[in-house]
């Protein structure tokens, strides 16, 4: 598998397609995890979340890998 290191990584910026009920449930996770703050109001960054998620999927599924193998159309 890959160096996934930390170290090892670059940060690009994408459109990537998801569906509605994908980013429903990273918005959930993100306000779950942080919670209210004291005036009631959630302050996370969800874009911040689906990036994580994104990149822990990659890295997860060795897109490396896939990605060295795509055959041409």
């Amino acid at each position: 598998m890959p160096d996934t290191s930390t170290s090892n990584l670059i940060t690009v910026s994408v459109n990537v397609d998801i569906t509605p009920a994908s980013l429903q449930a990273i918005v959930e996770n993100a306000k779950m995890s942080v919670g209210r703050d004291e005036k009631g109001v959630y302050r996370v960054d969800t874009a911040a979340w689906l990036g994580n998620a994104i990149s822990d999927f990659l890295k997860l599924h060795d897109f490396e890998t896939y990605v060295k193998n795509i055959k041409p159309k």
